[in-house]
């Protein structure tokens, strides 16, 4: 994978060492987004989340944050990769996330069944459909 070099927070997909924490999975989210900002801040706060890569795609100059995802496309969207090198995104995405953070595995095991997995990535365009508007009171206060 290759991050923005200045994100101290960013991982690579290079073996890890030693005394590195292998990754569970990398976000990719948009840092200058006050919504996602704060909710990420929730993330990053939780246990376990040591083991999450966190990008802050706002931050990287790179076209390409990771092979087969551009900026655009990752500020556009919610993005994580998974220990495996898979891209999901929208609301499948935060299961995948879910399921990496110890106290929130079960809901994101729950969220990964089909119907559910369909369910919230609807839910998720339904929001990114408000996103601007949100953001623009979010910016606000």
């Amino acid at each position: 994978m290759s991050a923005h070099p200045a994100d101290p927070s960013a991982s690579s997909s290079a073996a890890p060492s030693a005394d590195e924490t292998p990754r569970a999975v990398t976000v990719f989210y948009d840092g200058a987004c006050p919504l996602c900002s704060a909710e990420i801040g929730f993330y990053r706060r939780r246990r376990g989340a040591d083991r999450v890569g966190w990008v802050d795609v706002s931050a990287c100059q790179a076209e390409n944050v990771t092979a087969g995802l551009t900026r655009d496309q990752a500020l556009r969207r919610f993005h994580i990769q998974d220990a495996e090198g898979r891209l999901i995104s929208g609301g499948r995405a935060f299961a995948v996330l879910w399921a990496a953070l110890p106290g929130y595995a079960w809901i994101g095991r729950l969220f990964r069944l089909k119907p559910l997995g369909w369910a919230i990535d609807r839910a998720y365009d339904g929001f990114l459909k408000w996103r601007p508007r949100l953001q623009a009171v979010a910016r606000d206060r």
